[in-house]
């Protein structure tokens, strides 16, 4: 019996110990998924950031200039819309990958269309409050300033998106997915469209 009561106390020290070491594992746990999802926000903001000083940059010497060097795409213009406040950095290439960053300028042939696009729940929310008569600014890296007054929105299918071949004066779209506030992907999107003054 007086041999056995040391092994119990062991016993009981193991009992305790083992939900302890299982609670520590799971805050470790834990934490690692709170730092991994604030990763996301963080190198969001750290690359609005190097864009900002991109586009500076770009200014500064008429060329677009990588935020960083394994960037597929630089700054191109800087848009905004003074009533709301708005102020984005416009990308090159197009791409997905560079949607995430900010305003893609979308390739088109005709030199007096632009289409820019944007996710809908970032870059381009603003196009909840935005309306027929606002003010579009568009600073090129070269240094010169378009403004822009939208005259119109229009819905339509991704697949049926269509610019005017030959207009009267500069035009550009902006356009993001429909309907504004809704998480997932659709056919739809919203195009403010707008005339050069």
């Amino acid at each position: 019996m007086i041999a056995a009561v040391p092994f119990m106390k062991g016993g009981r020290a193991f009992g305790r110990a083992l939900p302890n070491a299982l609670l520590i594992g799971l805050c470790v746990i834990g934490l690692a998924f709170v730092a991994r999802g604030a990763l996301v926000p963080a190198k969001a903001w750290i690359a609005q950031i190097l864009l900002d000083r991109a586009f500076d940059q770009s200014l500064s010497q008429h060329r677009a200039i990588k935020p960083w060097f394994w960037a597929d795409m630089a700054p191109v213009a800087r848009i905004s819309l003074p009533r709301l406040g708005v102020r984005e950095i416009a990308l090159s290439s197009g791409s997905g990958q560079a949607m995430a960053f900010g305003p893609t300028l979308m390739p088109v042939r005709n030199p007096h269309v632009s289409i820019m696009a944007a996710h809908r729940d970032t870059h381009f929310a603003f196009m909840k409050q935005a309306r027929k008569g606002d003010v579009v600014e568009v600073q090129a890296v070269d240094g010169r300033t378009q403004r822009y007054r939208i005259t119109g929105f229009q819905i339509m299918r991704w697949d049926r998106f269509a610019y005017p071949r030959d207009p009267a004066r500069p035009v550009l779209a902006l356009t993001t997915c429909y309907p504004l506030g809704v998480i997932g992907h659709g056919p739809l999107r919203l195009v403010a469209w707008a005339e050069a003054e």
